[in-house]
């Protein structure tokens, strides 16, 4: 990689990587510069990669197979490291220093699509912050910002999860959804389901029925997608409601709040039912659970 940069003097940078077995995540900080990946680069070393890269701070331009886009926060740029590529990103002002750039890094032949089908996108953006996008957004921030959460034993899983985020938000702009494995398209709306749930926990209708109307699924496909796990939907949403809740019930900035407000926040808004739940779940009333800060998080 060719680079040029007017801070070269003085050039600072930073890089941080986890790699997740064949997928690898990075968050890089760099002053303002321009990149160029030629031929002869390429012949010197090919991982043979598709790069995803997501700027958070700048502005610049990507070119790839002469296609030309904007290269700015909020979308993921997608490259092949195989093929001639340029880009250029740059300060908005002169007052910012470093930019920052998240990048995805994962080997041609882990992605389920054609090849062919794949270059259509080269050079080109897709969004992140809706559809697909939006949940590769959400997973690679937290896995890049809070790695101490996660245990050498979750590198297998954290790795699958990003090559079905990656292969589901490519053949979603492709519109070739229905062409992606069984295993990756059940994985896909296994995510989506439950990033839905927790963006509806507070709507009391929140169901299986209305989780499988939202994703154009029938109930029973629903049902099915989740059969290797440990949780049904139903108990999914239950159990995050209550979750919640118990957060809230042990917040001291919500004490002067309503045990009823607060159920009826997550989606409970029967108060007999909601202390039946709690109680079943606690193994104590919510009003108990509320006055007891050594109460265990849950009851069974």
């Amino acid at each position: 990689m060719r680079i040029h940069s007017a801070h070269a003097a003085d050039f600072r940078a930073r890089a941080d990587v986890i790699s997740l077995g064949e997928v690898v995540l990075s968050s890089w900080q760099y002053p303002s510069l321009d990149m160029q990946r030629t031929s002869t680069f390429i012949r010197r070393g090919d991982p043979e990669m598709y790069e995803f890269a997501l700027p958070l701070s700048g502005h610049g331009g990507l070119e790839q197979e002469r296609r030309t886009n904007r290269f700015a926060p909020g979308h993921f740029a997608v490259v092949d490291t195989s093929r001639p590529h340029q880009s250029s990103h740059q300060g908005r002002t002169q007052h910012e220093d470093l930019l920052t750039t998240l990048t995805i890094l994962v080997p041609h032949d882990l992605i389920p699509l054609h090849p062919n089908k794949v270059a259509q996108l080269l050079g080109t953006t897709i969004s992140a912050a809706e559809g697909m996008g939006v949940l590769l957004n959400h997973f690679v921030r937290q896995v890049l910002t809070h790695p101490e959460q996660y245990q050498e034993s979750d590198v297998p899983l954290l790795g699958t999860v990003a090559r079905d985020l990656i292969s589901a938000m490519l053949a979603q702009r492709l519109d070739l959804t229905e062409a992606l494995p069984t295993e990756v398209r059940g994985h896909s709306l296994r995510v989506r389901v439950k990033a839905f749930i927790e963006e509806h926990l507070g709507d009391p209708d929140l169901s299986p029925a209305t989780v499988a109307a939202a994703h154009h699924v029938s109930l029973r496909s629903l049902h099915r997608a989740f059969e290797g796990e440990d949780q049904t939907v139903a108990e999914i949403i239950r159990t995050r409601r209550l979750d919640r809740c118990a957060r809230d019930l042990r917040d001291p900035l919500q004490r002067g709040r309503s045990i009823l407000s607060i159920a009826a926040r997550w989606g409970f808004p029967s108060q007999a039912h909601f202390s039946r739940v709690f109680t079943a779940a606690f193994g104590m009333s919510p009003r108990a659970f509320r006055n007891n800060p050594s109460a265990p998080r849950w009851h069974r």
